[in-house]
């Protein structure tokens, strides 16, 4: 229930103080599958044709981009457009930098509500100059995404060399799109893809499909990205992991959802919703890879085979670390990390249920972990930890084709931030570019991003849904 002041900040008067404090109505942000409405416009910046091509393989017309060339009056658009994409690969001379600023200056006086800027450029670069501008391009990204209005958003997408066009679309298609609504300022590597894992099957045959046939969601009956194929999500029965679920369904996931008995009956509510199974389980037992195994393999059958597993479970033990004791510490570290380290090992040496070459293993990190929190040092602790297990064991399961990556979500609107004080709720809600909280679908859709089988060439990556908190880097 509302405060009395939270009743009056939100109330007309109020928001009408509240703007001229100098805190408006945050934008309505666009999301779900849906590109930009309004036309899109490509520049390439040093002759690279990758993110031409990416774009012509997701149909996606884009016309040569405008340019600032100095002369007055200033080079502009006829019309609003929905998003630019510049690639920058081959850049190694900061003069050359100019070119970024001269396509972008027009465009984003252009640029319409949740549009979208993307650079595309060099992740692996020879030489100081290139280096300079290989981070130069960051700065220029973070800050357009500060300056941007109306949820619009700016990204950039780093490609390894080898990279086909092929590799980049999963992600050129998650950035252009509303699912990428609360990802801001961000920088992230794609690299080539090994060849693609087809469905086992099994996860097939359990969603009542013959092998490799087109497929619909059996929550939403659309055709899916995740076809045929099996996910676990932990911590499942509400908030961040419940729309988790929810979304790997709709993308066509068979969801194992798993949480502790206690939410058993939310549990229970939530597979139904999403036509998958429940597995009440306390994710710190010593046996719960084995016991997320057997449930695989008895449900869909011995040859079944995990195409992910999602480490959503988390618990908080907040308080200041001098009043931190052993058992508060050792509660959050068991739940958020150690239940990870332990569980993932059991998935991935080749049992029935387990994990299948190809397949995905996401986790949740957080922003706490990467610029910490005051009160929260066993919490970013252990999400700090989750992206340390990622960047390690990326490497060593890349020859089976196995990603691993995190997502580390900013202020996300669920239950329990709800019950944070209104005026510091309402300062975490304001402190990022996009001056509102997140929702728990804008997690979901970003773990959903990595489980999609065409983000093979995206590993050892963690990905802030934050709206471009700003702390941290």
């Amino acid at each position: 229930m509302p405060g009395l002041l939270e009743r009056a900040f939100t109330s007309g008067a109020g928001r009408a103080v509240a703007a001229r404090l100098g805190l408006p109505e945050p934008p309505v942000l666009r999301r779900g599958r849906v590109l930009p409405e309004l036309p899109a416009v490509l520049a390439s910046l040093a002759g690279s044709s990758l993110a031409a091509e990416a774009l012509e393989l997701l149909g996606v017309e884009a016309s040569p981009a405008v340019r600032d060339e100095g002369a007055e009056p200033l080079a502009g658009y006829d019309a609003p457009i929905g998003a630019i994409v510049v690639d920058a690969c081959g850049l190694t001379r900061t003069g050359v930098l100019e070119g970024l600023r001269s396509v972008l200056r027009p465009a984003l006086r252009a640029l319409a509500a949740s549009g979208r800027v993307v650079v595309v450029a060099d992740d692996e670069v020879a030489g100081v100059a290139a280096h300079a501008v290989r981070q130069a391009l960051e700065g220029v990204v973070r800050t357009v995404g500060k300056e941007l209005r109306g949820g619009a958003t700016a990204n950039l997408v780093r490609v390894a060399p080898g990279t086909a066009s092929t590799d980049l679309t999963s992600t050129l298609s998650f950035l252009l799109e509303g699912r990428s609504a609360f990802v801001d300022g961000q920088a992230w590597t794609v690299a080539r893809a090994p060849a693609a894992t087809p469905p086992e099957e099994s996860a097939s045959a359990a969603s009542g499909r013959p092998e490799g046939q087109a497929s619909t969601s059996p929550a939403t009956g659309c055709d899916s990205v995740l076809a045929g194929r099996i996910v676990v999500v932990t911590g499942a029965a509400r908030g961040i992991g419940a729309q988790i679920a929810r979304v790997a369904a709709r993308d066509g996931a068979t969801v194992v959802c798993v949480d502790v008995p206690t939410a058993g009956e939310s549990l229970a509510s939530l597979a139904n919703q999403v036509r998958g199974t429940a597995l009440q389980l306390d994710i710190t037992a010593a046996d719960a890879g084995e016991r997320i195994a057997a449930h695989v393999a008895s449900r869909h059958g011995e040859g079944a085979r995990l195409h992910g597993v999602v480490h959503n479970a988390g618990i908080t033990r907040d308080k200041l670390l001098v009043n931190t004791d052993a058992a508060r510490w050792a509660a959050v570290l068991a739940v958020n990390l150690e239940a990870e380290l332990r569980i993932n090992p059991v998935l991935l040496d080749g049992r029935p249920g387990g994990l299948a070459d190809g397949g995905r293993i996401v986790g949740i990190a957080s922003t706490s972990g990467i610029a910490g929190n005051r009160g929260q040092a066993n919490y970013a602790a252990s999400k700090a930890g989750v992206e340390g297990l990622v960047r390690a064991l990326a490497p060593e399961l890349a020859g089976r084709g196995i990603t691993v990556n995190a997502v580390a979500p900013g202020f996300i609107e669920t239950d329990m931030t709800a019950r944070i004080p209104f005026v510091q709720r309402e300062v975490f809600r304001r402190s990022n570019s996009l001056g509102q909280g997140g929702r728990p679908v804008d997690v979901a859709e970003t773990v959903c991003y990595f489980l999609d089988p065409a983000s093979g060439g995206v590993t050892g990556q963690v990905v802030r849904v934050c709206g471009q908190n700003l702390v941290g880097r």
